[in-house]
């Protein structure tokens, strides 16, 4: 039996994105119910070096649109990071989600085997489509979501496993 690149992909990450959407709702409504400034949580990150939840949900949105785009074989929608807000934040992931279900199943022939180059550090990198979706797109886009997971519950969200996989 083969599976297509877009049943690994599209799905994949638009449910994902929706737990995300989750995750954050419910860090939002435990902050209203303890009047923590949204702020707090949205600026926060676990180490002085990493970048604060609000950068770590624009790069889950990144991974997942860039994924998706390079893969179905259309330009990689530009979105500007400027979200600050848990509505905001919404909106970005409810924007990305849009995107990636709008790119036609068929746009996926041959993806496993197109090269996807990118620009890393200043120099190209070149994957066949089906590495760079297993080796790249989605250990770069679970870290990110990890990362988001992780800030919220360091900060005492009362977030479970069953939150994170869509089942909370």
């Amino acid at each position: 039996m083969s599976v297509s690149m877009y049943s690994m992909t599209v799905p994949y990450y638009a449910a994902m994105l929706g737990n995300l959407s989750h995750v954050l709702a419910k860090a939002e409504a435990w902050a209203a119910e303890r009047k923590i400034d949204p702020a707090v949580l949205l600026n926060d990150r676990l180490a002085p070096d990493m970048l604060p939840l609000r950068w770590q949900v624009m790069l889950v949105t990144d991974h997942a649109k860039g994924a998706i785009a390079r893969l179905g074989g259309v330009d990689v929608p530009s979105f500007p990071d400027v979200e600050e807000t848990f509505a905001e934040l919404h909106a970005r992931i409810a924007r990305t989600r849009e995107f990636i279900e709008s790119i036609a199943e068929a746009n996926f022939a041959g993806a496993e085997d197109r090269t996807i180059t990118l620009k890393i550090g200043g120099q190209d990198m070149s994957f066949p489509g089906l590495p760079y979706f297993q080796g790249f797109s989605v250990p770069n886009f679970y870290f990110h979501m990890t990362a988001v997971y992780a800030i919220l519950r360091h900060n005492g969200v009362p977030l479970g496993k069953g939150d994170f996989f869509g089942r909370g």
